[in-house]
């Protein structure tokens, strides 16, 4: 089930004479008057990519202020956010059940028509695990955004809002954009493909509400991570990608069932524990970071396989578990939303 390449690859750009390749975990190449031999470690070349490092001092930590404060926000409002979506989908399950059957009653009485085009993708939907569905709105995001450095007028501010690179004059937008952003087709349908191999399992263990919140928190705290080493090492350079958000979905999903049997897609008759797949990940990540590789964003993924270890043996008691509070206050707000609410909202929780 593993492509051992696709969740590894936030890479950067090679030298080429046609357009550029980028990818996420991964270092981006300087611009054209950098010297050949700093050159010869990138993948691909982009226009004007803004790599110098900040104004001030390379090892200028105070810039890591606001993304800092911004991982901190988003996560909680993430966190937030898929509490209140879970209390929403629970209010209005009951409705759904009575209009999928008034759906159903009426398909029986519709005159059936071959060749469907709706009623094949609605099959085809409906065989789809849960965790598939969720995560098929993700993908479409990805898709959508590789479309777009396709358009040659879209690319100052495709580099500006979908790399992230502490050296930018815009630091904390890029930390979650960068991680639906893929230049390469192969790296997005690589990264893509592991998560759509493991959505099941993930969304399962968590549920689709509380899967959002990991994986859209992932991305950016896996950016941070990327931040803080860059700016320790003085390598700065853009990334994008989401293998930093799937590293977190695979590690939770090891972490979780360490005993799973696992392959990697072209060789199916080797297997592996998930638990051995993700020690071996980490300790390769870890040689990267330490060696200085430059092929991935080593720090990315390893700050997202971190968070998906933690979130599993901790972060789920420590917040999740601890939304009732949260979910108590949606409530009275949304009991109090507005006249004649008061009392078909508060008697339905």
């Amino acid at each position: 089930l593993l492509h051992r390449e696709g969740f590894q690859q936030r890479r950067g750009f090679r030298k080429a004479s046609r357009k550029p390749e980028t990818k996420k975990v991964e270092e981006v190449q300087p611009p054209p008057t950098e010297s050949s031999e700093a050159a010869i470690h990138r993948r691909t070349s982009t226009p004007h990519l803004d790599q110098q490092a900040p104004s001030s001092s390379p090892r200028a930590f105070g810039r890591l202020v606001r993304p800092f404060v911004f991982t901190v926000g988003f996560t909680g409002c993430s966190f937030g956010s898929a509490a209140i979506w879970q209390y929403e989908s629970l209010k209005s399950r009951v409705q759904s059940y009575l209009n999928d059957m008034r759906a159903d009653w009426l398909e029986k009485l519709r005159p059936q028509k071959r060749g469907d085009v709706r009623k094949e993708i609605n099959q085809w939907w409906n065989r789809l695990s849960e965790g598939q569905k969720t995560v098929t709105g993700i993908i479409a995001a990805n898709a959508i955004v590789f479309c777009c450095w396709r358009v040659p007028s879209l690319q100052r501010s495709m580099i500006k809002y979908f790399t992230a690179n502490p050296a930018s004059k815009t630091l904390c937008s890029p930390m979650l954009l960068s991680t639906f952003s893929h230049f390469s087709f192969f790296h997005m349908a690589a990264n893509m493909y592991v998560l759509w191999s493991f959505s099941t399992s993930a969304v399962s263990m968590l549920g689709r509400e509380q899967f959002m919140a990991v994986y859209l928190s992932a991305g950016v705290i896996s950016t941070f991570v990327s931040y803080v080493s860059k700016m320790a090492t003085g390598r700065f350079g853009p990334s994008l990608g989401a293998s930093g958000a799937i590293m977190t979905v695979l590690a939770a999903v090891c972490t979780k069932m360490p005993e799973a049997k696992l392959a990697i897609i072209f060789l199916p008759m080797f297997t592996f524990t998930a638990a051995n797949a993700l020690k071996a990940i980490v300790a390769m990540d870890t040689a990267g970071l330490v060696l200085g590789w430059k092929f991935f964003d080593h720090a990315a993924h390893l700050g997202g396989a971190m968070f998906g270890i933690w979130y599993v043996l901790f972060g789920h008691e420590l917040i999740w578990k601890n939304r009732e509070p949260f979910v108590k206050l949606w409530h009275n707000l949304r009991s109090r939303g507005g006249p004649g609410r008061g009392g078909d909202q508060g008697g339905s929780a």
